[in-house]
């Protein structure tokens, strides 16, 4: 069974609350969920392997450590994810960035990839697949099958908040995928809104209806 780490940091979670209050403007919310971004990729990061190396520093030579050349993807689902991208970059500049397009089919209400576009060497990255809200479950849950069917490996997903119930989905579908997440809140509504939440995340970092 994967696990679920909640982030309790003291700025996510001051930052957190001033995201899901309705009065906080575009500019805001978009500035406050990069900077969340940044302060979880620094926790998400905090098993990276480490090697030695011998620098030269003003006074003399010194044996120091550096990430070990383990390669980095991060992968937003479209279109709410990419608010959450730059914060990221800002720690790991060198990540790739690919990207996976959903959308739900109003029949079957099932998630449909309409988008792919991946780096070449996905199967060896530590991929980051995020989506500021896990609901639901299906779009996460598809978005890393998807990977998977392309050969990705290793793989994390990163939320602001989740539902229980799309925390259940994603560990019953991908038990080896590890949840990160700044809050899991109560439940779902009947729209299939997580609650208390903080509504439309896309439609929050982009001003749309």
């Amino acid at each position: 069974m994967s696990r679920v780490y909640v982030f309790d940091h003291p700025l996510i979670q001051h930052k957190l609350t001033l995201i899901r209050d309705k009065n906080t403007g575009t500019k805001e919310f978009r500035e406050l969920v990069d900077e969340v971004a940044t302060l979880m990729g620094y926790e998400i990061t905090r098993d990276m392997p480490l090697e030695e190396t011998t620098i030269e520093t003003p006074v003399c030579e010194a044996k120091s450590k550096v990430i070990a050349g383990k390669k980095v993807g991060l992968i937003p689902i479209l279109r709410a994810g990419l608010g959450m991208v730059d914060g990221i970059l800002k720690l790991i500049p060198a990540a790739k960035v690919g990207h996976i397009g959903l959308y739900r089919d109003p029949e079957t209400l099932k998630p449909v990839e309409y988008y792919a576009k991946l780096p070449t060497d996905i199967e060896e990255r530590d991929l980051i697949v995020i989506d500021p809200m896990l609901a639901t479950g299906g779009s996460a849950a598809a978005a890393i099958q998807a990977l998977k069917n392309r050969g990705a490996k290793n793989m994390k997903l990163m939320c602001l908040i989740a539902a229980p119930e799309g925390i259940k989905v994603v560990q019953d579908e991908h038990p080896d995928v590890d949840i990160f997440v700044a809050a899991v809140d109560e439940c779902l509504n009947d729209h299939g809104y997580i609650v208390p939440g903080l509504g439309d995340a896309g439609d929050r970092l982009y001003g749309t209806k």
